[in-house]
């Protein structure tokens, strides 16, 4: 297997000013392994769906190439949810209800054919179930990218320690940043952050784009794509991670350099996302369209210097 995401499969019931859904398919590894699966050869994932969960859908990451042997489902239980309002600024929103469910007593089983996985992407989830995953790989991935939230900051912070020097790459938000380190300048932060054991840190800005830091002091910034509309900011963040990751596992190429690249495909398929609600945008994309979204990006940072 090329790449293994770890993440949440679950249900989602979204309210934005464009509108609202009832329950729909979403969660962290849904997304990032569609976004995935456009670049990686062989994407699979570990998770954990109950009997609720619709195996048509099932069917759908299985024709995108995404191997559900390590998705669990849980016979007479009922899938993770969560249902949330965003504000006017669709930066900011309101968690209505969340019900962990399967995911309550998640043990993460990582199948044989994922144990020697080139890649691996850990979604946001508890520490401990995080370092479960990579406790039971036999061989270290070329490169791991975690990710994680002020939540386990605050609950979980000697678990979280404990994980973040196992990996390569810690990807969190601005906020988050500033909550680790103590620090408000985000330059400032990074290095905090990057003296905690990992090789890189990703800092997401959601509308604004993403950061690029490495322990060397280098660093790259990614803007966010202009959009005439964002219909639904939810699954942006993991959608950029699965493309990050997706495309590096294509390329096999983990430089600093090919990072940049693998960023601006991360933010091009997070820009397709935010579009519809759900997965609904990223499910059927076209390679044409993402190569022409590649090159929007690509137009907003390039010039000339006489």
């Amino acid at each position: 297997m090329n790449l293994l995401i770890v993440g949440t499969v679950a249900f989602d019931a979204l309210e934005t000013p464009f509108g609202k859904t009832d329950k729909i398919v979403g969660g962290a590894a849904t997304y990032a392994s569609l976004a995935a699966s456009y670049f990686a050869r062989k994407t699979g994932i570990v998770s954990v769906v109950g009997d609720d969960f619709p195996a048509a859908f099932i069917k759908e990451l299985n024709q995108h190439g995404i191997s559900t042997e390590g998705l669990q489902i849980k016979n007479g239980e009922k899938s993770f949810f969560w249902s949330g309002r965003y504000h006017n600024d669709m930066n900011t929103r309101d968690t209505l209800e969340t019900q962990l469910n399967v995911l309550a007593n998640f043990n993460p089983i990582v199948p044989e054919s994922g144990k020697n996985a080139d890649f691996l992407l850990l979604g946001n989830l508890m520490p401990q179930v995080q370092k479960q995953v990579l406790e039971q790989m036999i061989t270290r991935p070329k490169m791991v990218v975690m990710d994680t939230m002020n939540f386990w900051m605050d609950t979980q912070w000697d678990a979280l320690m404990e994980v973040i020097p196992m990996v390569d790459v810690l990807s969190i938000n601005d906020e988050e940043a500033r909550q680790m380190s103590k620090e408000y300048s985000l330059r400032k932060a990074a290095k905090k952050i990057l003296q905690m054991g990992i090789k890189y840190l990703i800092i997401k800005k959601g509308e604004h784009g993403a950061l690029l830091f490495n322990k060397a002091g280098e660093v790259f910034f990614a803007p966010a794509l202009p959009l005439e509309e964002v219909f639904d900011p939810t699954g942006a963040g993991d959608t950029f991670a699965g493309g990050f990751i997706g495309y590096l596992a294509r390329t096999g190429d983990v430089s600093f350099d090919n990072m940049k690249r693998a960023i601006i495909h991360g933010s091009a398929m997070a820009s397709f996302t935010v579009e519809k609600f759900g997965t609904q945008r990223i499910i059927n994309l076209e390679k044409r369209e993402i190569d022409d979204r590649v090159k929007e990006f690509f137009k907003l940072v390039s010039f000339s210097i006489s």
